[in-house]
């Protein structure tokens, strides 16, 4: 920064110099020293008493002797009509030809707007650069290149992910001993591309591969390659493969291939933008590796849809590697290598935690490992324990807690029903997701409450059944206001919305409506230069649009009958389980578990013995 702030301090300098030379070979010449300057009116005065013995003429100066033989200067306006005035008065007066400009000047006063406008764009080009010989040097690849330098991570430090290392040890043994492969007449892929969800851990696998492959690593992210001006990104990309050739056998790793390898002809102008350039070179490169080339070129993206179909052909990606969501082993081998670097306490069960995060990716879980490391440090203590994970697992599910936040007594019995509803209801339909926790602690930006389900194991099918259940669970908490408060509110909003999407989806995706059987109804149309879906297209009738209201509506309804007839059922149990999580604000699974086997327990002994004291009546009645 400092010596370009000295550069830029020489180059101001020499542009003020510049400019002072031209004003001074521009400026007019001025008289010589013995000549005394007089006013117009002054000089007038002494021509018309007679007392002027000549004149020269220059331009609009007058300058001249007296008959005294003093020297005189001046400045006029109109001097021509003077000047044949004084010389029909006997003055000696000589007029001179204009001065004109050396060609020199005039150039340099038309051209130096110019070359100044040249020389500052020039310059900024020259330090955004770097200066030296890279005036141009825009055009170069912007990418990284690791040698003594690599990353230290080794596929020991990736867990989660068996099946991708697996695949992508075969580039690393190949990149060691390529004889192994080629006397086999095998050819190790040109390309592999690391699919999968954002935190997945495609980044963390090339960096892998790099530390264990032990050969040149060029890193680049995909908008590195775009830039304002038309062409660039071509050449970058020649550049690139050019500096990768050098250093072969090495590995190329393209981060978010999906800035620059979007589907072409999906421009809103359906034109010829930069970015379609990019891609054009991208695939000619790889296209014309030669056969036994050691230049593997490994890209990572989270949205393979909007890929162009020429990147992910045999001979350019051959092998797409998908790093999906870890199971319940995976996520236990994920927390395992990032407790390494903290300090638990004896009461932390990984295998726990791993089940209490399903969905979870491998950067959710490291980032639930340092929540739980910052938590015990604000409390002050020396490890991490169970209670730490819990409350981090909340916070990454629903946010922080927010217990300054002011609630009426009013809306927090409100809230504790309408909770309550939800574990309820769960609790009491067979097939449910287990209730892990229950809350009334505001939490996040909008969250008041939140009933917490946990599923047993890793799921990757839904059937009707559980479908419906989900649905009754979400409807839980509207029908507990409306069965306590006679009235609703507005909380119910997120699980009326989510109810009502999975009975559309149960009717329109899935096939799961005997009514209307089991077909697909809509498609959607994706906007690839948008990156989403914009539209669906209606390709059924107004007569099935009607027909697909009234099965949705017909879910719901039954969803929140059967709901509505259970908290009914059970309404003393509600009202219990309800004050004891105004007066606790938190139940944990097990003691909800308790608290409702107490509870269930009473309330079917009382209804036994209203049950056994009518038919006693009955009996009491025929006998009389």
């Amino acid at each position: 920064m400092g010596r370009m702030a000295k550069n830029l301090g020489l180059y101001l300098v020499l542009i003020v110099l510049v400019v002072s030379l031209v004003n001074l070979f521009l400026s007019p010449t001025h008289a010589p020293s013995e000549y005394e300057p007089i006013s117009y009116s002054e000089f007038l005065s002494a021509f018309r008493s007679g007392q002027i013995e000549s004149a020269e003429i220059d331009g609009n100066t007058i300058r001249g002797e007296r008959l005294d033989g003093r020297k005189y200067t001046t400045i006029g306006v109109g001097v021509g009509e003077l000047a044949k005035e004084m010389a029909d008065k006997g003055v000696d007066v000589k007029v001179l030809p204009p001065q004109q400009a050396p060609w020199w000047a005039s150039m340099m006063t038309s051209l130096f707007p110019t070359l100044l406008l040249i020389g500052a764009w020039i310059f900024i080009l020259y330090h955004m650069q770097g200066g030296g010989n890279r005036v141009m040097g825009f055009a170069k690849s912007k990418a990284k290149l690791y040698l003594d330098n690599r990353p230290k991570v080794t596929f020991a430090d990736v867990a989660g992910c068996d099946e991708s290392k697996e695949e992508l040890a075969e580039v690393v043994e190949y990149l060691k001993d390529p004889s192994k492969f080629s006397k086999l007449g095998a050819k190790i892929p040109k390309g592999v591309l690391l699919l999968g969800p954002p935190g997945s851990g495609k980044t963390l696998l090339a960096r892998a591969c790099s530390g264990e492959a032990d050969v040149p690593f060029f890193s680049i992210s995909g908008s590195d390659f775009v830039e304002m001006f038309v062409g660039v990104g071509a050449a970058r990309v020649r550049d690139m493969f050019e500096q990768a050739r050098k250093y072969q056998p090495c590995i190329v790793f393209i981060d978010e291939i999906d800035a620059v390898g979007r589907h072409r002809g999906a421009g809103l102008g359906g034109g010829h933008d930069e970015r379609e350039q990019t891609l054009n070179q991208l695939l000619v490169e790889m296209d014309g590796f030669d056969e036994n080339s050691g230049i593997i070129l490994i890209a990572a993206t989270n949205r393979p849809d909007i890929l162009d179909p020429a990147l992910l052909r045999p001979g350019r990606f051959d092998r797409q590697i998908v790093v999906d969501r870890p199971d319940l082993k995976g996520r236990e081998a994920i927390l395992r290598v990032h407790v390494k670097k903290v300090k638990l306490d004896d009461d932390v069960d990984l295998a726990v935690i791993a089940r209490r995060t399903p969905g979870f990716v491998g950067a959710d879980l490291a980032n639930l490992v340092n929540e739980a490391a910052l938590l015990a440090a604000r409390q002050g203590k020396d490890k991490i324990g169970m209670a730490e994970f819990e409350e981090a697992i909340d916070r990454v599910i629903a946010g922080p807690e927010r217990r300054s936040r002011l609630i009426s007594e009013r809306e927090k019995e409100i809230i504790a029903y309408h909770e309550v509803g939800h574990a309820l209801v769960a609790k009491l339909i067979p097939g449910c997701d287990p209730v892990h926790k229950v809350s009334i602690i505001p939490r996040g930006h909008r969250a008041l409450g939140y009933t917490l389900q946990l599923p047993e194991e890793d799921r990757f099918l839904m059937s009707k059944k559980e479908l419906l259940n989900r649905i009754s669970v979400l409807l839980g908490g509207r029908v507990a206001e409306e069965l306590h408060f006679d009235d609703v509110t507005t909380g119910a909003q997120n699980d009326l919305e989510r109810a009502t999407q999975i009975a559309r989806q149960m009717v329109t995706e899935f096939g799961m409506s005997d009514r209307l059987g089991p077909v697909t109804l809509g498609k959607k149309h994706h906007e690839v230069f948008l990156g989403r879906d914009i539209m669906e297209d209606r390709n059924y009738s107004d007569e099935v649009a009607y027909a697909i209201d009234q099965e949705v509506r017909r879910i719901i309804d039954e969803c929140y009958e059967q709901v509505k007839n259970l908290l009914e059922q059970h309404r003393a149990v509600h009202v219990k389980v309800a004050k004891v999580l105004l007066e606790e604000e938190v139940i944990e699974g097990p003691r909800l578990d308790e608290i409702l086997k107490e509870n269930l327990v009473e309330e079917e002994a009382g209804t036994l013995s209203e049950e056994t004291n009518s038919r006693g009546l009955e009996e009491a009645n025929q006998e009389i």
